[in-house]
């Protein structure tokens, strides 16, 4: 299992206070170290990742980064494209987390460059399961790029 120099860090883009306390819930339940980080819109994920701003002048480059697609201002899927579309981004790896079960959406987010994309479960459950999969396997299982 690779384990990484620095503290795993983890942008969460998510306009529901609801499910993101769910999110940060899973990953303390779950005893992740994770340096979590929340925006509540696609502007905000692209200023965090340009750092434009003071509010973002000396935010952590991501290691994975957690998409709601319906978000306001703008939503998941321009989001998700910018991204993919900006060289000094598009390597980083984007997980749609989303109550869609359309595949409509699931096509969509693959063909925009997703690296995966995962319907929130109900369930607490359930959901902190998936949770704990999810972050398991892009913290200890797959080898990413040097973020140097």
């Amino acid at each position: 299992m690779m384990t990484l120099p620095r503290p795993f860090v983890m942008l969460l883009a998510d306009d529901e206070p609801a499910d993101a306390h769910l999110v940060k819930a899973a990953l303390k339940e779950n005893q992740m170290a994770v340096e979590l980080h929340h925006v509540t819109d696609g502007r905000a994920v692209l200023a965090f990742l340009r750092r434009q701003g003071e509010a973002y002048a000396q935010a952590p480059r991501p290691h994975l980064i957690l998409l709601d697609l319906n978000m306001p201002r703008m939503d998941g899927r321009e989001c998700l494209a910018a991204i993919k579309q900006d060289a000094a981004l598009c390597d980083i790896a984007v997980v749609i987390l989303s109550t869609s079960e359309v595949q409509r959406d699931v096509a969509k987010a693959y063909q925009l460059g997703a690296s995966g994309f995962l319907t929130k479960a109900v369930d607490m459950d359930q959901f902190l399961e998936d949770m704990r999969q999810l972050v398991s396997y892009w913290m200890h299982l797959v080898r990413l790029p040097n973020r140097e």
